[in-house]
């Protein structure tokens, strides 16, 4: 249900942005609103406190954000607290950029390796996702997980590449394990 609210208002916000051709306004507004709320925790503490009363909040959404944010940014955030979706809010921005990301053919790539990559060859990982994708761009987010052994894990979207030797030892394991069994069985 979650996903489905997200993706109703944030489709709404794409679809402004598109016809109105502030598309890329509207993105940079997105980050910059998720970018407060990550910083700022009491605020969505007190946007979600049941005892305020939603005019309340309409009025704090207003008072923080009107001539900070365009009059639209703004108002979607209005709406958003209207209809008391104010609890979604993170995910409803996040699959704002998303689909922008998507419109712009803009990868976002986590690659896991077991070890740091030197420059070049973050160079070659990124040069071979774009040619392989289809995306003109590529957001690229490393991280290092030793248990890995060798290899690395690339997830783009809800798409994983797992080329660790850690998966292919345990796929080994497995088939070993099946092997083990049909000879125990014959």
């Amino acid at each position: 249900m979650a996903k489905l609210v997200s993706s109703t208002y944030s489709q709404a916000l794409f679809e402004t942005g598109i016809e109105d051709g502030t598309l890329d306004n509207l993105y940079e507004e997105a980050g910059v609103v998720l970018r407060v709320l990550s910083e700022n925790p009491d605020f969505s503490r007190l946007m979600n406190h049941p005892k305020i009363m939603r005019e309340e909040k309409e009025q704090i959404v207003e008072s923080v954000f009107r001539g900070r944010l365009s009059d639209e940014f703004t108002g979607f955030l209005k709406i958003i607290v209207t209809n008391r979706r104010y609890g979604e809010i993170d995910a409803i921005i996040a699959d704002f950029v998303r689909k922008v990301k998507e419109y712009r053919k803009i990868g976002v790539a986590y690659v896991v390796t077991p070890l740091e990559l030197s420059e070049d060859q973050k160079k070659a990982v990124k040069q071979k996702l774009l040619d392989t994708t289809g995306y003109v761009s590529m957001e690229m987010n490393y991280d290092i997980d030793e248990s890995l052994i060798g290899g690395m894990v690339i997830r783009i979207g809800d798409r994983v590449v797992d080329s660790s030797i850690k998966s292919k030892l345990a796929e080994l394991k497995k088939e070993l394990s099946s092997i083990q069994l049909s000879s125990a069985n014959a």
